[in-house]
C-alpha cells in the first residue's frame, strides 16, 4: 500500500512531524507550474502532452489534464500505462517500444479501456504487434519513431517511410504518426544554440511527414519535445504535441536552463550528525538518485553538498543540530520520484494531502 491510514492522519499537521527522507510538494507552486504551462498550449495549435515519468503519480496525471492545453499523457513503459488507465485515462502514447508477446497482449488489452498507443522502429516488433493486437481484437495506433540525434532509439528519416508503409498495412495497427526527441539538447545551457539546433533537429521528422503525405498516406501526429525546449519545439509548425514533463516539479538540472518554473518538489531529511562544520543527513543516492549529479540545498546558499553515500549526504557550511530538518533538491527528478511511494502534499508548511505514487518502482 502506497498511503496508509497512518499517513493520512498526518493531514493538517505540519510538515516537519513526516518521517523522513521525505518527498515534500508545494501544492501552491506546482499548481503554479502547471498553469503556466497549460495556459501557454492551450493557445496554440501543438499542444501539450505531459510526460508522467517525471512524477509517476495518477493523481498528479489527472491535475495536469485538468490545467488545459493537454491533449492526453505520455508513458515511458507499459506498466505506467497501465496505472494510468487504471486510474482513469484514456488517451496515453508509450513513447518507447514495446517488445515481446506478453507485454504486446498487455498493451492490446489495454486497448479495450483506452486510446494506448505506441513507438516502434522496426519490421519485427510491428509484426508482432499487429498479430496480437488481431489475436485479441483491438488496433493500437503506432507512431514510427525517428532517431533526430539522441542516437538512442528510432529509425533514420530515410527509412522511416517505409516503415510507416508496413505499419500502415499491418491489420490490427493503425498508423498515426511520427515521433523524435530531441533529447540531447533539452538541457543545453546555452538557449541560442537550443533555438537554433532544435529546429535542425526536428525539420528530419517534417520531412519525413512531407514525403509520406505526398505519397497519400496522412500523419496526424507528430510527437517530440521536452521541458527544455517546450517554447521552440511547439511552435515549430507541423509538431502537434509536446511530451514535457519536468516542469511540473522542477529539478536542480531542469532550474538552471528553465528558471520561469518553480521548484515544487524537495526531499526532506534529518540531520543524523553534526561534526565541526560538518553535517549529514539521513538521505542518500538510494533516496536522491544522482543521474546529473549532487543535489542542490534548498533555502541554504552558504552551504555546500559535499558527496553523497548510499544513505548519507554530506554538508559542509550550514549550522545544524542534530534533529533539524534540510530541503534537498533533487538533481533528476525523474529518478528520484521513482525510489517514493507517496508525495507529501503541503500548502503554507502543513500536509494538505498524500498522493501515492503508484508506478515508483516499476520495471516492466
Amino acid at each position: 500500500m502506497h498511503v496508509t491510514d497512518a499517513d493520512k492522519s498526518l493531514i493538517g499537521q505540519p510538515i516537519d512531524v513526516v518521517p523522513t527522507p521525505a518527498l515534500v510538494v508545494d501544492l501552491d507552486l506546482l499548481d503554479a507550474n502547471l498553469k503556466l504551462l497549460g495556459d501557454y498550449f492551450a493557445a496554440r495549435a501543438s499542444k501539450l502532452r505531459p510526460h508522467f515519468k517525471g512524477h509517476k503519480c495518477v493523481t498528479l496525471a489527472r491535475r495536469q489534464l485538468a490545467a488545459g492545453g493537454s491533449c492526453g499523457i505520455t508513458a515511458a513503459k507499459l506498466s505506467e500505462a497501465e496505472q494510468l488507465v487504471a486510474g482513469g485515462v484514456t488517451d496515453i502514447l508509450i513513447a518507447n517500444q514495446v517488445v515481446g508477446s506478453g507485454k504486446a497482449r498487455r498493451l492490446a488489452k489495454l486497448n479495450r479501456e483506452a486510446a494506448v498507443r505506441v513507438a516502434v522502429d522496426c519490421p519485427e516488433n510491428t509484426g508482432e504487434l499487429g498479430a496480437i493486437a488481431r489475436a485479441e481484437g483491438v488496433t493500437i495506433g503506432v507512431l514510427v519513431e525517428v532517431d533526430i540525434g539522441m542516437g538512442r532509439c528510432g529509425v533514420t528519416g530515410e527509412l522511416a517511410p517505409e516503415l510507416a508503409h508496413l505499419v500502415s498495412i499491418t491489420k490490427g495497427l493503425r498508423f498515426d504518426g511520427l515521433q523524435g526527441y530531441e533529447g540531447h539538447l533539452v538541457t543545453l545551457s546555452d538557449p541560442e544554440e537550443r533555438r537554433r539546433r532544435v529546429p535542425e533537429a526536428m525539420q528530419i521528422l517534417l520531412e519525413v511527414k512531407t514525403r509520406l503525405e505526398a505519397a497519400g498516406r496522412p500523419v496526424s501526429i507528430i510527437s517530440g519535445g521536452g521541458t527544455g525546449t517546450y517554447d521552440i519545439t511547439g511552435n515549430i509548425a507541423g509538431i502537434s504535441e509536446v511530451q514535457a514533463g519536468s516542469y511540473a516539479l522542477m529539478d536542480a538540472k531542469y532550474r538552471t536552463v528553465r528558471p520561469e518554473f518553480a521548484v515544487a518538489r524537495v526531499v526532506l531529511a534529518t540531520v543524523v550528525s553534526s561534526q565541526q562544520g560538518r553535517i549529514v543527513l539521513d538521505v542518500g543516492s538510494k533516496g536522491l538518485g544522482g543521474e546529473f549529479g549532487l543535489p542542490m540545498l534548498d533555502g541554504a546558499p552558504g552551504a555546500t553538498v559535499r558527496k553523497t553515500a548510499e544513505e548519507h549526504t554530506i554538508i559542509e557550511g550550514l549550522s545544524a543540530r542534530v534533529g533539524d530538518r534540510v530541503r534537498l533538491i533533487p538533481s533528476h527528478g525523474c529518478t528520484t520520484n521513482n525510489l517514493y511511494r507517496r508525495m507529501w502534499i503541503t500548502r503554507s508548511g502543513r500536509i494538505e494531502d498524500v498522493w501515492p505514487i503508484e508506478a515508483s518502482g516499476c520495471l516492466e
